[in-house]
C-alpha cells in the first residue's frame, strides 16, 4: 500500500515538475523571441488552462466534482460565502494534523464560511481511503472528489495541504497556504477575507 501511495505522489510530482518546466520554457521563449524550445507538452484535453497562475482578485477558476452522495457540486454553488478551499489526501499527515481545525471552523462559523474539502483522490491508493478518513475525522462539511487530479493542479495544490482563500464574491483574495494551519491561523485568514 505504501509503494502504491509512493507512485501516485511520484507521478503528483512529476506532473508539477512538467507543469514548471513548461511555465518556465515559457518565459524563455517570451525573453528569446524566435528561438524554439524542443519541449512539446500537451495539455489534456479540458485543462487548457492548467499553466495558468491563479491570481489575487480574479475570480476563482470554477470547477464541478461529485461530493460524499454523488451529486455533482460546484465552487460557484459557495458564492455568498467565504470560502476555505482546502485539498488534502488521506495518507499526508499534515492534513490528518489539520483537519480537527477545518472541523472546528466548521462547526463555528458554517453559515458565514464554506470550508470545501477537495481531495485529491489520483493521488489515494483508493477512493475508500478518502472516505474512511472523513469517517475517522466526522467530518461534516463538504467534501468533494477530485479523481483525475485536474482540479488539484490547476489549483497548483502540488504539496498537501494546499488552501485558498476565496472571498464572498467568488474572486481568490489572499495567496494560498501550503502546509497545515492552526485552528487561530484559519480564524485569522477569514477575518481578512471580505
Amino acid at each position: 500500500m505504501l509503494f502504491k501511495r509512493l507512485i501516485a505522489l511520484g507521478i503528483i510530482l512529476t506532473l508539477g515538475g512538467i507543469i514548471v518546466y513548461n511555465v518556465m520554457a515559457g518565459d524563455q521563449e517570451q525573453e528569446e523571441e524566435g528561438s524554439e524550445s524542443g519541449a512539446v507538452f500537451v495539455v489534456p484535453e479540458g485543462m487548457e488552462d492548467v499553466n495558468k497562475k491563479i491570481e489575487i482578485g480574479e475570480a476563482a477558476p470554477n470547477f464541478q466534482l461529485t461530493n460524499m452522495d454523488g451529486d455533482q457540486v460546484e465552487l460557484n454553488d459557495f458564492k455568498g460565502k467565504k470560502v476555505l478551499l482546502n485539498f488534502w489526501a488521506s495518507w499526508c499527515g499534515p492534513c490528518r494534523a489539520e483537519m480537527p481545525h477545518m472541523q472546528d471552523i466548521h462547526e463555528k462559523y458554517g453559515d458565514e464560511v464554506a470550508i470545501v474539502g477537495v481531495n485529491v483522490t489520483g493521488s489515494e491508493t483508493s477512493k475508500k481511503d478518502a472516505v474512511k478518513f472523513v469517517g475517522e475525522y466526522d467530518l461534516t462539511f463538504p467534501i468533494l472528489f477530485d479523481e483525475t487530479n485536474e482540479v488539484s493542479l490547476r489549483y497548483k495544490a502540488l504539496s498537501l495541504p494546499t488552501t485558498h482563500f476565496i472571498n464572498t464574491e467568488g474572486v481568490v483574495q489572499l495567496p494560498p497556504k501550503s502546509g497545515a494551519m492552526s485552528y487561530e491561523e484559519m480564524e485569522k485568514k477569514i477575518e481578512q477575507l471580505d
